[in-house]
């Protein structure tokens, strides 16, 4: 997952998209990133120029929760081998000295070691466990928060120090389909591996279903960059993991099993949070898909249908395609609509057949102008 602010690089998210590259509009400022804790085996900052070292470290403090245990911090450019850049930077060697002073010392509070330093490049690895973790910071509780905070995220509990806090992930591509340990621990409430073995199957029966009744899914290359609006536990992402396409998983902040989004990261798979009644970070047209199960229903009460789709045809490209499944009478009230916002759409039977009411909707946003405006007369 690669993110960046919208600042001076012009578009850089909106470049990365257009070449294919899972990327979001995101910034390292007051409030955390929209990933769960232990998310990524590495994170890397290439000249981003972010204080690390200032406000008591709490930038550091925010890539050490979204790293798994053991995983890796990799830091280039300043102020990574001031001894030799330090006059191109246009800063003074003690001043560059003691910025990467600072930040081993807030490295070290939070009981990472340093692996390596060759050239332009720094390494860091996070403990796999707490244990001997001597942290000279408080560690934070509380297992939701919204604004950084100053405190270490505490690692699940072990028994012996060999041991990974949270559980050994199998290598990829077994750990896509292995029960994840949030859920076989028993710490995602109210599903266990059966209901994720159950899930990743009936995922595969429906994306199946999809390519053989409607032509989208099933054109090899046709799309790359999909979204999920509302993917819980990823099983649509991972039937599709044999086609040259990667997706963003999305789950909505208003969903009942909000934490599913860790499964999601330990299937090796990517995503973010997201408020549907809110606009996605990302530029218009960067999606060539989107796959929307139940969302109209979850946000009935909170927000306009017709705000929801608008998101949904700002961020899809001209010819993109889209697949909803809701209520019947969700999917008749939203066809009126898209059809006012010339998509081309069609809704078909559940993958059960005819009598089920759960429906499928399938579009495709069309290449459209503006109408001419109408010839000035002379008075």
């Amino acid at each position: 997952m690669s993110f960046a602010p919208r600042d001076t690089h012009e578009a850089q998210v909106q470049f990365a998209l257009e070449r294919g590259v899972p990327a979001l509009i995101g910034v390292l400022a007051s409030i955390r990133l929209p990933y769960p804790s232990r998310a990524f085996d590495m994170a890397h900052c290439s000249r981003c120029l972010i204080p690390w070292d200032n406000y008591d470290g709490i930038y550091l403090i925010e890539v050490d929760r979204i790293l798994r245990p053991g995983g890796y911090w990799i830091l280039s450019g300043p102020p990574i081998n001031w001894e030799n850049h330090w006059k191109g930077w246009n800063r003074t060697a003690d001043d560059l000295k003691a910025e990467q002073s600072r930040i081993e010392t807030v490295a070290k509070s939070l009981c990472w070691k340093k692996i390596v330093q060759k050239g332009d490049i720094a390494i860091w690895q996070k403990p796999t466990n707490h244990i001997h973790c001597k942290a000279t910071r408080k560690v934070f509780k509380q297992p939701r928060y919204t604004k950084l905070e100053k405190c270490l995220t505490p690692l699940p509990q072990v028994s012996e120090i060999k041991e990974i806090a949270g559980g050994q992930l199998p290598k990829w591509p077994q750990r896509l389909n292995a029960i994840p340990p949030r859920i076989s621990s028993g710490s995602l409430t109210g599903v266990t591996g059966n209901n994720f073995v159950e899930n990743t199957e009936l995922w595969k029966e429906r994306v199946a279903y999809y390519k053989k009744i409607d032509y989208q899914l099933a054109q090899t290359g046709r799309y790359r960059n999909l979204l999920d609006m509302n993917a819980y536990l990823g099983g649509f992402a991972a039937a599709l993991v044999d086609d040259p396409v990667w997706v963003m998983n999305a789950v909505p902040v208003e969903a009942d099993q909000l934490n599913t989004l860790g499964v999601i990261y330990e299937r090796g798979l990517i995503g973010t949070y997201q408020n549907w009644c809110e606009a996605m970070s990302t530029y218009p047209r960067t999606y060539d898909f989107i796959h929307a199960d139940t969302i109209f229903s979850l946000y009935k009460d909170s927000c306009d249908t017709e705000d929801i789709l608008l998101e949904m045809d700002r961020v899809l490209r001209p010819e993109g395609g889209v697949i909803i499944r809701d209520d019947v009478d969700v999917l008749l009230k939203i066809k009126k609509i898209i059809d006012v916002m010339q998509w081309e759409g069609r809704i078909a039977d559940h993958e059960k057949g005819p009598h089920e009411r759960e429906k499928i909707l399938f579009a495709v946003k069309q290449y459209w102008t503006a109408p001419p405006l109408a010839p000035k007369h002379d008075q």
